[in-house]
């Protein structure tokens, strides 16, 4: 998602566990029939426009368990600030899919259940995936789909076989094509989600890990020397005029979609939710991995893993839980991406025909291999603020890289100290 925010990194997330949430005592089962004054036993929320997906494997679970369940969509990104007030007034649903960079703040405030599930479960997904659902060592929830960032090309400006190969060929490209109006590689390096994919290959990241895999968020690598590195080979685009000044704030994401679906530019940096959008556009586009960066080693990406999980509210537990397993066996993993092109985080998919045969899936599965989940954790939220402050700063030629980032450290070195108080 958007820096909501998105497969190869092994992540154990970790987190102190607050009681702050209810617990489950007469958590009901499959058996259960009673509904209240409920017209269905299990509500579910979906993201938006995708319940298409999930259609046919409703209705075999309601005929197999003999249940009933009510589908509502919603935003996935909103889902758990919903669940925060709908499910203490009884209202909220017993299953959401929300993002896995949520799990772990979710967890904290006690808003989702423990699932009880052994490694023949577990063991369907990717690694990376599943382990954006583990919390201290604890499962959370199963891995829907994923999804990072690719690069989109309009083929009527170049063609697959002219693509600049690295970041650096790139750059030679944009300052040949770029006129008033028109652009070569558009990327939204004022922003950390983005950013990311050049620092770390620098030797940048955002928290450390501790001697068991756990996030360390006493060690903050962003202003490092590869960090720094990667921050100042960002700022020689737009020192060289390649990218253009309103690709900066808030509104960058509108003017690098605009350039695109008008044509403007070669090729842009985006996400698979812009696969629709584009194509709507009348762009004849392709995709593909990011490009390799400057010093040779692959650009990275924040791998965004969508999830069904189940509510510490809901009072049909043991039922939901096992609407999760069954909503995400491999069997219906396929049938949603056919429908949905939601890449599946389901190991055995990652090289079926159907969805290899998708460009666009081909594109995600192999930039996952250098992606590296969001960090799961409480202390990220620290981050994305002060961060993007400074790669903003630096994108305007108003700082230095090293000075802003070490600012940026301070601040959420600060803000975390704060949380601990």
């Amino acid at each position: 998602m958007k820096k909501l925010s998105g497969i190869a990194l092994l992540t154990v997330v970790t987190l102190g566990l607050a009681g702050c949430g209810p617990t489950n005592e007469g958590a009901g089962d499959s058996s259960s029939k009673g509904k209240s004054n409920k017209d269905y036993d299990l509500l579910v929320w979906e993201d938006q426009s995708k319940s298409k997906g999930i259609e046919e494997a409703v209705s075999a679970f309601e005929k197999k368990h003999d249940v009933t369940v009510k589908v509502v969509e919603k935003a996935y990104g909103n889902q758990i600030e919903d669940l925060r007030l709908d499910g203490p007034a009884g209202t909220g649903p017993d299953v959401i899919t929300i993002p896995g960079d949520q799990i772990g703040t979710s967890v904290t405030e006690g808003l989702l259940k423990e699932l009880s599930v052994g490694d023949e479960i577990t063991d369907l997904y990717t690694e990376s995936a599943m382990n954006s659902q583990i919390v201290n060592g604890k499962v959370y929830g199963l891995p829907k789909a994923v999804e990072t960032t690719i690069l989109y090309y309009n083929k009527a400006l170049v063609t697959e076989d002219k693509l600049p190969k690295n970041t650096d060929e790139w750059l030679m490209y944009s300052m040949e094509v770029t006129t008033k109006d028109n652009y070569g590689l558009l990327a939204l390096w004022d922003q950390i989600y983005y950013a990311q994919g050049v620092m770390s290959g620098y030797g940048g990241y955002v928290f450390g890990k501790d001697a068991e895999g756990n996030y360390d968020p006493s060690d903050i690598g962003l202003a490092n020397k590869g960090a720094i590195e990667g921050a100042e080979y960002i700022q020689s685009f737009y020192e060289a005029g390649v990218l253009p000044t309103g690709l900066i704030g808030e509104q960058g994401i509108n003017v690098l979609d605009s350039l695109f679906t008008e044509g403007k530019a070669a090729a842009v940096i985006s996400g698979p939710w812009n696969i629709e959008p584009y194509k709507e556009a009348g762009i004849d586009y392709g995709v593909t991995a990011l490009p390799l960066l400057g010093n040779g080693k692959p650009m990275s990406s924040f791998i965004g893993v969508k999830s069904y999980n189940v509510s510490s509210y809901s009072k049909e537990a043991e039922l939901a839980q096992q609407f999760v397993e069954f909503i995400s066996n491999e069997e219906n993993s396929k049938v949603r991406y056919e429908k949905t092109q939601e890449v599946p985080a389901v190991k055995s998919l990652a090289e079926d025909p159907t969805i290899m045969a998708s460009e666009t899936s081909k594109a995600i599965a192999t930039q996952s291999q250098h992606a590296e989940l969001t960090p799961g954790i409480t202390a990220m939220n620290s981050v994305w603020e002060p961060v993007d402050a400074a790669l903003q700063t630096i994108a305007t030629g108003k700082g230095k890289p090293k000075e802003a980032l070490i600012s940026a450290v301070e601040q959420i070195t600060a803000a975390i100290d704060a949380t601990k108080k």
